[in-house]
């Protein structure tokens, strides 16, 4: 057989040997990640992914920005879990959960949470914490089911007047994230995302800057913006980001929200006001504060304060500022359990005296 012929089975072969390669890592990965958390199956067969720490209550539930899972949570949910029981997990599509099945709006994924909580036995009320994209779902959440909710937290939450179909100008944003996640998934497929992940996560990083390089400036500005916030994860965390993001189904879970977002922000956008629970929002200093009147629409309550020090990761970036407002919203919670319970007791005395 000539030199050339060799060099043709060689290149035909590469395909082969990197879909064994990427189905090798994958199950791997699992084997080695999963543990960490567990599985809650629900009614329909899917599987979602749930890290608990902590006990007592209320529960604090962490919902993630649009493409994150349960890792971003991990340094503030050890902290927040000192001081009552708390709840991470991968919406379907995304980490360890099974593929999506249904549109990635608000109330189809607050369908999916809630049932998770309760196949999971973790009962309400719950305090919410959304992060960006999440900041649309815990909303929702407590929409629908405020007795549920003892408060929300929202951390530099999506706007939905920067998206379409509210503002068209960004349309072009989120085609190009669709495109780039069609991208992710075929070089996720052959193992070529875990090569170029394994290099920007644990190693030199050399192959994954050469081929942000070849992308040109787009590429050099995400491969910057993900190597500086995944650098404020504990590094434990780095190899189970490097897993996600090796998975194909990542990227088809990620073209998912993104390709939901017009539906998620009609949606959201007439959403009615959060008009008896509490309200938190921690804006990013690098954003403009929300006005008087973008607050009320979120709720006639809310309280707006700007993590000075952060950027679009606030609980990154200023953990202990997201931790005390944690904090504030589970001793309000608390004071508010007592004044009824006391009510409760003081209505009840005069029926026993009779």
């Amino acid at each position: 057989m000539g030199h050339w012929s060799w060099i043709v089975l060689a290149l035909a072969a590469l395909p082969a040997a990197g879909w064994f390669y990427q189905a090798a890592g994958g199950l791997r990965d699992r084997r080695r990640f999963l543990r960490s958390g567990r599985l809650v199956r629900l009614g329909d067969g899917q599987q979602l992914y749930m890290v608990e720490m902590g006990s007592g209550g209320p529960s604090v539930i962490f919902e993630s920005g649009i493409a994150a899972t349960s890792q971003n949570w991990l340094a503030l949910q050890r902290e927040a879990s000192a001081l009552t029981h708390t709840v991470s997990y991968d919406r379907s599509g995304l980490g360890f959960s099974g593929a999506c099945r249904t549109e990635r709006t608000p109330t189809l994924l607050v369908r999916e949470l809630r049932e998770m909580l309760l196949q999971a036995g973790v009962p309400p009320p719950y305090v919410l914490v959304g992060h960006s994209f999440g900041g649309l779902v815990v909303r929702r959440f407590a929409g629908l089911h405020p007795d549920e909710v003892a408060g929300v937290v929202l951390l530099d939450a999506m706007r939905t007047e920067d998206w379409p179909p509210v503002n068209d100008t960004s349309a072009a944003v989120l085609a190009r994230g669709i495109r780039l996640t069609r991208v992710g998934q075929e070089f996720a497929r052959f193992g070529a995302a875990r090569l170029v992940i394994t290099s920007l996560l644990r190693r030199s990083g050399r192959l994954s800057r050469a081929v942000g390089r070849a992308a040109g400036n787009g590429g050099m500005h995400v491969l910057d913006r993900v190597t500086c916030e995944v650098g404020k994860m504990p590094r434990e965390v780095w190899p189970v980001v490097a897993a996600h993001w090796s998975s194909p189904g990542y990227y088809r879970g990620m073209a998912a929200h993104l390709r939901a977002v017009p539906a998620s922000v009609r949606e959201m956008h007439q959403a009615v006001p959060l008009a008896e629970l509490p309200v938190v929002l921690l804006t990013a200093g690098t954003a403009e504060p929300l006005s008087e009147s973008a607050l009320r629409r979120i709720s006639p309550h809310a309280q707006q304060q700007v993590a000075e020090r952060s950027g679009h990761w606030v609980h990154l970036d200023q953990p202990e500022l997201v931790l005390e407002t944690v904090r504030a919203m589970l001793d309000h919670a608390h004071s508010g359990a007592m004044r009824a319970a006391r009510i409760h007791t003081e209505e009840s005395i005069p029926m026993q005296e009779a």
